[in-house]
């Protein structure tokens, strides 16, 4: 009863830490970001995605894209996508990526990094991929398809892992009621 009085006082417990971490990631116009650094201090709403994605990515980037837009007042919460495929995604991928869902401006960023930082930080944020399907193309280039998580969480401003939703079907009013929680 003590531990349950305790946790309900102290708000929703922890899923995990990422303070202890540190990723040197890439945004979409080739400035370096600092994972979870530069997001200390701001409530933080992070979608995993890649680019090429025929399906559910879309899905993820919208519903990133309507938490902001939906909510009254986001204050000062940032808008994060990482891709886990950075070898095709690079910079100017993700910020092409980014203008088809006119979400190239402030709050939102769009990040890759070095394949083995990608590969270390998916795994820290429990984000598994595997390509699926792969054969190359008449015109030299690869058809590939990867089976994904489909994740969005939202991380607070001591960089503590609070939520972990189903990135495309999650309702965004939930995302929202528990975001406003943070603000």
């Amino acid at each position: 009863i003590a531990l349950t009085l305790l946790l309900s006082a102290c708000g929703s417990p922890a899923l995990d830490d990422y303070s202890d971490v540190s990723y040197e990631l890439t945004d979409q116009n080739g400035e370096t970001v600092i994972f979870p650094d530069d997001y200390q201090g701001s409530p933080l709403v992070m979608g995993f995605i890649y680019t090429n994605c025929p399906d559910i990515c879309s899905f993820i980037t919208a519903n990133v894209g309507k938490v902001y837009e939906e909510m009254d007042n986001p204050g000062d919460t940032k808008f994060v996508l990482v891709t886990f495929d950075p070898e095709r995604d690079t910079p100017d991928v993700l910020k092409s990526y980014a203008q088809a869902f006119d979400m190239d401006h402030e709050p939102f960023q769009f990040l890759t990094g070095d394949p083995e930082t990608i590969d270390d930080f998916m795994k820290r944020v429990s984000v598994r991929t595997q390509e699926s399907y792969s054969r190359d193309l008449d015109d030299g280039d690869r058809m590939y398809f990867l089976n994904h998580s489909d994740k969005i969480l939202l991380i607070n401003e001591n960089s503590e892992l609070i939520f972990d939703y189903g990135g495309s079907m999650t309702p965004v009013n939930i995302i929202i009621e528990d975001l406003q929680k943070l603000l």
